[in-house]
């Protein structure tokens, strides 16, 4: 019974994703079969996947969206590319360790991938042309920093792991803020290499020890309302001040006077049409979430989860070698589905076994946040690639060898020092929260 069924969902799943259907109506196509063919009573899961849905907690979700909708609109990010340009400028290869710095810290304030990589590669698509960098490896470098805000906090998919899995949304956000700056570095330093035989880059332009010192001063008054977001998010948060909800609400009150009166570049039109943007973007997150949570009801009554841990199990009882194949697993996943399809459906069947061997839930969440920014730069499905190839105007195929190279360089390290070394993700969560989050 239990193998049937796992057969019909993939069937299903493969069938209508290959035929061009939406990601959520493939998940409520296969519940549809499901219902069908084995009578589950769909009153009981539309009641199941309402009350999950009921959440304080997924508010979060809009908020930053919006938030980050609100700060690509209104070129908040300018300023602060102008002002970590200011530090690494003269570096063979700079405006490529500026995007990367740059997406982290963007992405600390609107904790979306995909709001990060339209803002910031939008910013810097038009100077790398200026300044000849190779169009395909700084659309990369953009590719494989935008999933910076999947990790740094405050992170829309933390949120949601969080919320799946019943656990502390701040000792979620904790538990990335390591792996993050990991990946942050590594991703400079792959920039450099990739960037360092490159001809014909043109570099800032050079300045007396007066004249850095005068710009430093004019470019940081310029991102200071830009740098005091994360601060304020972010210090409310793990002060205890803020949930991540009401800190998400606090990032829109706050973006939307400096975006429309300190830079002076969101107009009314541009707040409506982001509104207008959100409100669609939540409706999709909110139908994806309520037909998984339907699936995932229907999976834990056939004990799917138990089948999946007794599987792995019966290959080896090696906490080491059940980690990577959890990682091969999320991967996998990564690899044909978007970031919130992946963690509804993988942390739900994942988690138990992780448990199993011995693994904090807050371990297993910096896993899957690796996991998961994995998987939006990985062929076939890769989102952030077609996305990172539109805006800096490139075929894809330009933008696949410089992203292989950062996700075997950056990203695989990042993975296998979280997956093997708890203290990476753990360290955070104990010393701020007790022994009680590790």
């Amino acid at each position: 019974m239990e193998i049937l069924i796992i057969a019909l969902v993939l069937l299903v799943l493969v069938v209508l994703l290959v035929a061009g259907v939406p990601v959520p109506f493939s998940f409520g196509g296969a519940v549809i079969v499901l219902v069908m063919i084995f009578g589950y009573a769909p009153s009981a899961l539309m009641s199941t996947s309402y009350s999950k849905l009921a959440s304080v907690t997924l508010l979060a979700i809009p908020m930053f969206i919006l938030a980050g909708g609100i700060m690509e609109k209104g070129k908040i990010g300018k300023a602060l590319i102008d002002w970590v340009d200011i530090f690494v400028g003269r570096i063979k290869g700079g405006l490529c360790i500026v995007t990367v710095i740059t997406s982290a810290i963007f992405g600390s304030i609107c904790g979306s991938g995909a709001a990060t990589l339209s803002c910031i590669g939008s910013i810097i698509a038009p100077q790398g042309k200026e300044r000849k960098y190779p169009m395909g490896v700084m659309a990369a470098v953009a590719c494989c920093a935008a999933p910076l805000g999947l990790l740094i906090p405050p992170s829309a998919a933390q949120i949601l792991i969080a919320w799946t899995l019943n656990i502390s949304v701040l000792a979620c956000f904790l538990s990335t803020i390591v792996p993050g700056v990991i990946l942050t570095i590594l991703l400079s330093l792959g920039s450099w290499i990739l960037m360092r035989k490159e001809e014909g880059v043109l570099y800032e332009a050079s300045r007396t020890p007066s004249q850095w010192g005068s710009e430093f001063l004019k470019r940081t008054k310029m991102a200071v309302p830009s740098l005091l977001m994360p601060v304020i998010i972010l210090g409310g948060i793990y002060s205890g001040a803020m949930t991540a909800t009401e800190s998400a609400g606090v990032a829109v009150i706050y973006a939307i006077p400096v975006a429309m009166f300190v830079y002076k570049k969101l107009k009314p039109r541009d707040l409506l049409n982001t509104l207008a943007e959100t409100a669609t973007t939540t409706g999709v997150i909110m139908v994806m979430i309520g037909v998984v949570c339907m699936l995932s009801r229907i999976l834990t009554q056939q004990n799917i989860p138990q089948l999946v841990s007794d599987t792995l199990m019966s290959i080896s009882d090696n906490k080491y070698v059940i980690l990577l194949m959890m990682n091969l697993f999320l991967v996998l996943i990564g690899m044909v589905m978007d970031d919130t399809s992946g963690t509804l459906l993988a942390a739900p069947i994942l988690f138990p076994i992780a448990m199993e061997i011995g693994i904090s839930p807050y371990h297993f969440a910096a896993i899957m946040g690796v996991n998961l920014g994995m998987g939006n730069i990985t062929p076939p499905s890769a989102p952030f690639i077609y996305l990172s190839a539109r805006i800096y105007n490139v075929q894809a195929s330009e933008v696949l060898k410089p992203t292989a190279f950062l996700l075997l360089f950056a990203y695989l390290p990042t993975l296998i020092l979280v997956t093997y070394w708890p203290a990476v993700s753990l360290t955070l969560p104990k010393l701020l929260l007790g022994t009680a989050f590790v």
